[in-house]
């Protein structure tokens, strides 16, 4: 129903295929990776085929939503209000997630039982030096927040140009952020299955580095969008909630840096 029809401002969202297939894709991506980790035939290629499900199913939803924003202007005020709000409580539930690890990490450093030898971090567990990739990485990351909020500032006073490079910057401080967290996995003395200390360390900045990969395609589809001029500096509301989530990002990983790098090291 278009526009002229509606006697209302709300968006009654059209039948879609997406959420289906995106349901089938994190059940082979969770199956395959839980199959993967316990050695069974073929679950890595079962986790591949959950992530190109996902990673199509995700393109064409971006794309079925920047339709509806861009150029059949579903995207009202109090649609805006409404997406607003569920961008909020999102970003909330995702404190949540962290906060669950970060407190199986607390829980097993204050009291360390005698499973552990009574120590924190526990017997036999050479610590990653804090001051080698994550103190770099903690720089990237804190650039690439100042580089995305430069992206922020100039295209709301008009400067496509300035903005489209700070974003070009974002990604490539993101991505590189990635790499270097994969050489730090590879130079690492303990493994998921040593203890509590490096179950929980792997959780923590793996399930951290999924959410920068996240962020960093979520900024990309923006650049993108923001090339074929989807934007308008009163009507970039996308390209708002792209920025509230690489800060996001970025905060966990100060506060996963000072507590898992720096305290639990000592």
């Amino acid at each position: 129903m278009g526009n002229i029809n509606r006697k209302h401002l709300f968006h009654l969202v059209q039948p879609s295929p997406w959420p289906l297939v995106a349901s089938i894709g994190a059940f082979f991506l969770v199956s395959g990776l839980s199959f993967y980790m316990h050695s069974i035939t073929y679950g890595f290629f079962v986790f591949l085929l959950g992530f190109i499900i996902i990673a199509f199913c995700a393109f064409f939803w971006f794309r079925d939503i920047s339709q509806e924003a861009s150029y059949v202007g579903f995207h009202s005020l109090i649609v805006k209000r409404g997406l607003k709000n569920g961008f909020y409580m999102f970003i909330l539930s995702e404190v949540m997630l962290f906060a669950g690890f970060f407190w199986a990490f607390f829980h097993s450093s204050f009291c360390p039982s005698i499973e552990l030898g009574s120590e924190w971090p526990p017997v036999g567990i050479v610590t990653i030096y804090p001051y080698d990739y994550p103190l770099f990485n903690t720089l990237l990351l804190i650039t690439s927040g100042f580089s995305v909020t430069w992206a922020h500032k100039a295209f709301a006073m008009g400067s496509y140009k300035e903005s489209i490079d700070s974003l070009i910057i974002t990604i490539l401080l993101g991505f590189l952020f990635v790499i270097l967290q994969m050489f730090e996995y590879y130079e690492a003395t303990f493994n998921m299955s040593d203890s509590v200390y490096a179950c929980t360390f792997y959780m923590l900045t793996g399930l951290h580095g999924c959410h920068v990969i996240v962020g960093a395609f979520f900024i990309f589809f923006c650049f993108l969008r923001l090339l074929n001029q989807h934007f308008l500096t009163n009507h970039y509301l996308g390209f708002v909630f792209s920025i509230w989530y690489w800060h996001f990002v970025d905060l966990v990983w100060i506060f996963l840096f000072l507590t898992l790098y720096c305290w639990g090291s000592w």
